[in-house]
């Protein structure tokens, strides 16, 4: 492995990883919810009376945050290294994933995290140690 020092951003980084943290807090503070996509994503599908404007301001807000940043700086280029198939297999087991841990990184890894909840801890480390170990096959054993 080797670390791109060309496009190494450790400000960008932690501006951003600081402002998920502080629009969890707020978005629990002043809704009363855990902002995990998963669920978000997930009660669109339901349409619950009364439950659907701000679902769908989230998510716009997710796919609108880039595009706003890609005012003031240019975007990083994204290349992906997987066919068709194996990004379907991987969205496929992402999403079995969510449901069977009841929840998605970010309701987890960063909300359930700060709460300090048992499962959330269990969650976490369970995801990161299948990414671990996902990523060592795939390099070093198939590879």
């Amino acid at each position: 492995m080797m670390i791109d020092w060309l496009n190494f951003t450790p400000w960008t980084s932690l501006a951003g990883g600081m402002l998920i943290g502080l629009a969890a807090a707020v978005f629990l503070l002043f809704n009363g919810r855990i902002a995990g996509i998963s669920g978000i994503l997930g009660g669109l599908l339901q349409w619950p009376a009364g439950d659907v404007a701000w679902r769908i301001v989230f998510l716009l807000g997710l796919v609108g945050a880039p595009l706003v940043y890609g005012l003031f700086a240019p975007l990083p280029t994204v290349q992906v290294d997987a066919g068709t198939a194996t990004l379907v297999a991987a969205g496929l087991l992402v999403g079995i994933g969510t449901r069977y841990g009841s929840g998605c990184t970010s309701g987890h890894g960063v909300c359930g995290l700060s709460r300090r909840s048992p499962r959330s801890l269990v969650a976490t480390v369970a995801f990161m140690a299948a990414g671990f170990i996902t990523v060592f096959i795939v390099r070093h054993v198939i590879g």
